[in-house]
C-alpha cells in the first residue's frame, strides 16, 4: 500500500518525531511505500489567502497546493501525526486541511445539493500527543471530541475512512518507560491494522 504520512511537530527531537520513525519503520518493515510530508520542514504555508480563492475560481489550483493534493491522490492510507494544542490542530496542520482538502478536490456538492466525499476509498489514521492526562481528557469527553472532529470532521467528511486513532496523554509528565511503552502500542496498532 502506499502510505502518505502528514506530520506537524517543529521540535526534531519530540516523542512526535519518535512516534513518526517508529509508523515509517514498522509500515516500511511490512512493505509498504511510505512518503512523510514533514509541515514544519516544508515550510508549509498555512494561510488560505484571497488569492487562492482567486485562482480556485479561475479553475486553476495553486502550484503548492496541487503538490499535496497530489501525495494525497497516491496514497492508499493517509495518515496525520500531530501533538493536541489547545484541544486541536497545531496551526500548520489545521491550515493544510484548509487549504489542499479544497471544494472540488476532496469534496463537492450535487447539483441537487448532495454531499459528494471525493477522497473515497482511502483509509485514514491520527496519531496524537497531549499534556493533559489521558483519564481527564476521557473523563471530561475531549477524547470522544477530539476523534469527533479529526476523523468525522474531516477523514469521514471527504470519504477518507477512519481505521484507527491513537491518543496517548500526559505525555511530558510520564517517564522513559512509559513513552517506550507507547511506542511499542504504535508499532503493534500500525501492523494489526495495515
Amino acid at each position: 500500500m502506499n502510505h502518505l504520512i502528514v506530520y506537524a511537530h517543529p521540535n526534531p527531537e519530540s516523542f512526535n518525531y519518535a512516534i513518526l520513525n517508529t509508523t515509517v519503520a514498522s509500515l516500511e518493515e511490512q512493505g509498504h511505500h511510505v512518503v512523510v510530508r514533514d509541515l514544519y520542514k516544508l515550510n508549509f504555508n498555512p494561510i488560505l489567502s484571497g488569492q487562492d480563492f482567486e485562482t480556485f475560481q479561475k479553475g486553476e489550483t495553486p502550484a503548492d497546493i496541487k503538490a499535496e493534493q497530489e501525495y494525497i491522490t497516491n496514497a492508499d492510507v493517509v495518515t496525520f501525526v500531530y501533538p493536541i494544542w489547545w484541544t486541536g490542530l497545531p496551526a500548520v496542520l489545521k491550515g493544510y486541511v484548509d487549504r489542499v482538502f479544497a471544494y472540488g478536490y476532496a469534496y463537492a456538492y450535487g447539483e441537487d445539493g448532495t454531499m459528494q466525499r471525493l477522497l473515497s476509498g482511502k483509509k485514514g489514521f491520527m496519531i496524537n500527543t497531549h499534556g493533559t492526562p489521558k483519564e481527564v481528557y476521557d473523563e471530561i469527553g475531549m477524547t470522544q471530541s477530539l476523534k469527533q472532529t479529526s476523523d468525522t470532521g474531516i477523514f469521514e467528511f471527504v470519504g477518507i475512512e477512519p481505521v484507527g486513532h491513537l491518543l496517548f496523554g500526559g505525555v511530558p509528565q510520564v517517564d522513559d518507560a512509559a513513552r517506550k511503552e507507547m511506542l511499542v502500542e504504535v508499532q503493534q496498532t500500525v501492523k494489526e491494522l495495515f
